[in-house]
């Protein structure tokens, strides 16, 4: 069979997965800590392109390799375009708001604290939960010492601390 019926040299786009979604007119909001972590991921990303061709030897690899990073590129420069910074020190105190960091107590009597935070900042085995979750819609906008229902329990809030200054 001659070459020219082969794949060899096929090109197949490779997928990305996207980045984890905002609802349609849902704004980006991202603390400073957020938007700093998405400048390092995209300087990260342009050095891994800039250096592509030295730990990629082979040419189609290195293709597949350069078009995934530049669709990575694109959802994260797309995502840092629409951030919206919110400055935690600068929410107002005595209720929970983005960027809180709040202290709940469960009806069994665990406690747990959490930092509302941006999609992309998210890391809930961290603390750090989008502001989008359930969790943190159930305790947006409530006070210290408020009980919330949530799923089968119920939360109370503790404690509300904006950057080292208790709400």
């Amino acid at each position: 069979m001659s070459r020219a019926f082969t794949k060899e040299d096929s090109w197949e786009e490779p997928v990305v997965p996207p980045r984890a979604s905002l609802p349609p007119g849902i704004p980006n909001y991202v603390t400073p800590r957020g938007l700093a972590l998405l400048n390092a991921e995209a300087d990260a990303l342009e050095a891994e392109r800039a250096g592509l061709e030295a730990v990629t030897p082979d040419e189609a690899d290195r293709r597949k390799r350069r078009a995934v990073l530049t669709r990575r590129m694109s959802d994260l420069a797309a995502r840092i375009a629409l951030a919206e910074i919110v400055e935690p020190g600068k929410q107002p105190r005595g209720k929970a708001h983005f960027g809180a960091r709040v202290t709940l107590r469960t009806a069994t009597g665990e406690t747990r604290t959490l930092q509302i935070v941006g999609v992309d900042e998210a890391d809930p085995d961290a603390g750090l939960i989008a502001f989008l979750a359930p969790i943190a819609r159930a305790i947006l906008g409530h006070a210290a010492g408020e009980t919330i229902p949530f799923q089968a329990d119920r939360l109370t809030i503790i404690a509300i601390d904006y950057e080292g200054s208790k709400a």
